[in-house]
């Protein structure tokens, strides 16, 4: 046993080695390794009946029996994890400080071409180097596309796991797997005291040649994997706080089934007295400030209801910002944030609301400061909260499914088409117009829209324009 754990878990994939890695902490005196003990198809190994006693009905039923009877086991137990095993006991796992964590990786190309060519021969371990099968991989792009981002995925889940819980993990790479010292290291993690001398060497690697004797059509392999960026440059970073889900601001109607999940100064109230024109009541006997729990209760009582969301243009949707939250006081500007935005950060507005010596050169002026603001607020850089009324509405949608995504995400120049047909899903009867929104004010959006204002927009809102498609506001 060891005071720090007790139990462990291999996290693999297949064609990386761990049927190596097993058989070898097997042969350490004390260390049981137990096969794919959750692998959805079999338990522990194939054509077994059952693991430490447990059945695979019994696991399925509940996986934790079988993790109590691993604990339980004498001496240091595990098991190998794959990312498509059993999917209700991984956060268990992840989240025990009592359960080592070791993480086998091997190259992506070459655990997929090995992948490949077992598929092909129906070869999966080699004991007798005389009985190889041979064959030849044919590189398939999507394929490989699709097995690097599922490895991908699970390593980062991994890995974000390990950091939130404060643990670490014993990194094992391919390679490593033929030194002994490094098997013995692993020894050490798990605190036993046994120790190999040599590897067991039973299992044979089964393509030892170089990848270009592997692939049929190695050449479009090069030509393909040259073209994957290892090191992301094209990504967009994005250093926004996490959202919560923001419940209490979501809106149901007072008799159809639809709910609203507002996106913050994009159309709102209109929105809302569109749902009341629905019911034929006002928008005071609409059904709003939700908890989580009253939101799962409406849920629940409403079957078949739909939920949607509204999308606007960063250019529009920030200077809707600007004008409410900033440059005019009132009941819904952010008084705090005006003074700091315009003590510290020299936002050139007036001390109070704008009065009729306010010029559109001016308003302009003030705009392009507030998207300068923005561009930095989004991205951590300011000591002001980065609050929902400007911030990226991919960031906003991401917040949302924490608790439950919309049904649908529509833009704002597309309601008059949409809207009808979402009412009519959801059971209404009543063709209700949307309102016009009210102008922003002093000046509205078009009144100082050029190249300038668009470039300035559409660099601090980059990742709307990315996952939205946005593109211009408006032709020039």
């Amino acid at each position: 046993m060891s005071d720090r754990f007790d139990y462990f878990v291999v996290f693999a994939e297949m064609r990386t080695g761990s049927n190596f890695l097993e058989a070898n902490l097997n042969a350490l005196d004390g260390v049981s390794c137990l096969g794919e003990a959750f692998n959805p198809h079999f338990i522990g190994y194939p054509n077994r009946d059952d693991c430490l006693g447990v059945s695979e009905d019994a696991r399925n039923a509940d996986p934790r029996v079988l993790i109590t009877a691993i604990k339980n086991t004498e001496g240091m137990a595990g098991f190998r994890f794959f990312h498509d095993h059993e999917p209700r006991i991984l956060n268990e796992i992840l989240g025990d400080e009592r359960c080592a964590k070791i993480i086998l990786t091997r190259n992506p190309a070459e655990s997929y071409v090995s992948w490949k060519i077992a598929k092909e021969t129906g070869q999966w371990k080699l004991t007798n180097v005389k009985k190889r099968k041979d064959a030849r991989a044919v590189f398939d792009a999507r394929e490989f596309d699709a097995h690097l981002e599922q490895l991908q995925s699970f390593q980062l889940r991994l890995m974000k796991a390990l950091q939130t819980t404060g643990q670490t993990a014993f990194y094992v790479a391919y390679e490593d797997l033929q030194d002994v010292d490094v098997t013995n290291g692993l020894a050490m993690f798990l605190q036993q005291d046994a120790r190999l001398e040599r590897l067991d060497k039973n299992l044979k690697r089964q393509n030892p040649e170089p990848l270009s004797e592997k692939v049929e059509n190695f050449e479009d392999m090069q030509n393909a994997l040259a073209k994957i960026d290892r090191f992301d440059l094209t990504r967009t970073p994005n250093f926004e706080p996490r959202r919560g889900a923001a419940v209490p601001s979501y809106t149901a109607c007072a008799k159809t089934p639809l709910l609203f999940l507002p996106v913050r100064s994009a159309p709102e109230q209109e929105v809302r007295q569109w749902m009341a024109g629905l019911d034929g009541v006002s928008t005071d006997e609409l059904i709003g400030e939700f908890t989580q729990k009253s939101l799962r209760q409406w849920m629940r009582k409403h079957p078949g209801h739909r939920s949607f969301s509204v999308l606007r243009h960063p250019a529009p949707r920030a200077h809707h910002a600007f004008c409410e939250r900033i440059l005019n006081k009132g009941p819904a500007c952010f008084s705090e944030i005006r003074r700091t935005l315009k003590r510290v950060h020299k936002l050139p507005i007036p001390q109070d609301t704008p009065d009729d010596s306010w010029t559109v050169e001016q308003h302009r002026e003030a705009f392009l400061a507030f998207l300068d603001f923005v561009k930095a607020n989004v991205a951590g850089q300011t000591a002001v909260r980065s609050d929902a009324s400007w911030g990226t509405q991919a960031g906003i949608l991401q917040g949302m499914g924490n608790f439950a995504l919309p049904d649908f995400v529509l833009r704002e120049d597309e309601l008059e088409a949409y809207l009808p047909a979402l009412a009519l899903q959801a059971g209404a009867q009543t063709e209700v117009s949307l309102p016009t929104p009210e102008a922003d004010t002093p000046f509205t959006l078009e009144d100082i829209y050029d190249d300038e204002v668009e470039a300035r927009v559409a660099t601090a809102y980059q990742r709307d324009y990315l996952v939205f498609g946005f593109s211009r506001w408006k032709q020039a």
